[in-house]
């Protein structure tokens, strides 16, 4: 398994990897009893995977849905798109034994592990926080069940609370449990200078450079993340 280390600023860090699927062994809380949780979770993710493989939100004429509810709809599964992107890394991490941190070729390697070490520690702190937050609040959504139709808030919520708990042990496992080597990178550096050039440039750029890493989506990555705090 390879992490990507991305520079997002003059000493902003963002980890970073492209991996398929919810990670091996999908051991979510369901399997100690709570099988209709992690069967929404599952539901919620295939649903907004298959919505990004069918572009959903754009028809062949490029109009979006018209009604609010559909509206509503594809904005919760951009939303919910955005966090599998965030979360997968530490989803998968929590089986890794091993894994490689690709860094910056100018950025030394135990100042890149370092780096690494604290975006873990802040991970397992924020994830378990809103594990329980939201364990909570998907225990009050219950109380709609009795209403006709799909509990949306319900799965929302479920989506949740098994994502940050997934992440929760992806966090802790790659503190405690990963052995960790380094690769440097050319290729990450010039990502250093992308964020001041014109969006045309930028975009351009920002695909030659996907290319050389193997990385599909790393453009459309930099571009939500990187360069937020731009």
């Amino acid at each position: 398994m390879r992490v990507f280390l991305i520079p997002t600023g003059a000493e902003r860090y963002e980890p970073y990897c492209e991996v398929d699927g919810i990670g091996a062994d999908d051991d979510a809380p369901a399997r100690r009893g709570l099988g209709a949780l992690a069967d929404k979770f599952r539901a919620v993710v295939a649903a907004v995977e298959r919505h990004e493989r069918e572009g959903a939100d754009a028809g062949p004429s490029g109009n979006g849905p018209r009604s609010w509810p559909g509206r509503l709809k594809s904005r919760l599964m951009r939303w919910i798109a955005e966090r599998i992107a965030e979360q997968r890394l530490l989803w998968h991490l929590r089986r890794a034994p091993e894994a490689a941190l690709v860094h910056p070729s100018d950025m030394p390697a135990d100042r890149a592990h370092a780096v690494m070490r604290v975006a873990l520690q802040r991970d397992v702190e924020r994830h378990l926080r809103w594990f329980i937050i939201d364990g909570g609040i998907f225990v009050l959504t219950g109380i709609l069940a009795v209403v006709p139709g799909p509990n949306l808030l319900a799965y929302y919520f479920a989506f949740r609370v098994v994502g940050h708990y997934l992440s929760w042990r992806g966090a802790r496992h790659g503190l405690r449990g990963v052995a960790w080597t380094s690769e440097a990178s050319e290729p990450l550096c010039e990502l250093r200078h992308v964020g001041r050039l014109e969006p045309a440039t930028r975009g351009e750029r920002l695909r030659a450079i996907a290319t050389s890493l193997s990385l599909e989506h790393l453009p459309k990555f930099f571009e939500r993340v990187a360069l937020k705090g731009a």
